[in-house]
């Protein structure tokens, strides 16, 4: 048991990466909105009264930019929620263990990446 205490990060260690995820959460929740209203916003660029070609082009191009919009949407909705489930670690004190080693995560690696359930060493075991 002495050594899973060990094996953790402390409580106030724990607490100042909480303080850094609830950042990182509320500054992705804002750019998620921004994204969401440029999405919006592209419906009506207001091309109406040039000419055919180009309005074929700025359509084409409306496309890829909903379609871009879109993937990044879905990126920072997923931030989101790894985000919020390294606060359900941290809530656990599981927070900062790799899921392959076992093994305390950098310190400086998850102030970067707060995210991370694998440590550089797992993650280099990847390749």
């Amino acid at each position: 048991m002495a050594n899973d205490i060990k094996n953790r990060f402390s409580d106030k260690q724990l607490e100042e990466f909480k303080v850094l995820i609830h950042d990182k959460i509320e500054n992705a929740k804002h750019q998620l909105e921004l994204i969401k209203s440029a999405y919006m916003n592209d419906s009506n660029n207001g091309t109406e009264d040039t000419s055919p070609t180009f309005k074929a082009f700025e359509e084409g191009s409306q496309v890829m930019s909903k379609e871009a919009n879109s993937q990044l949407a879905i990126r920072q909705e997923k931030f989101i929620r790894d985000l919020s489930n390294a606060l359900l670690r941290i809530e656990n004190k599981t927070y900062g263990l790799c899921r392959v080693t076992g093994k305390l995560i950098n310190p400086e690696r998850l102030k970067l990446v707060p995210h991370a359930t694998l440590s550089i060493e797992a993650k280099n075991m990847q390749k």
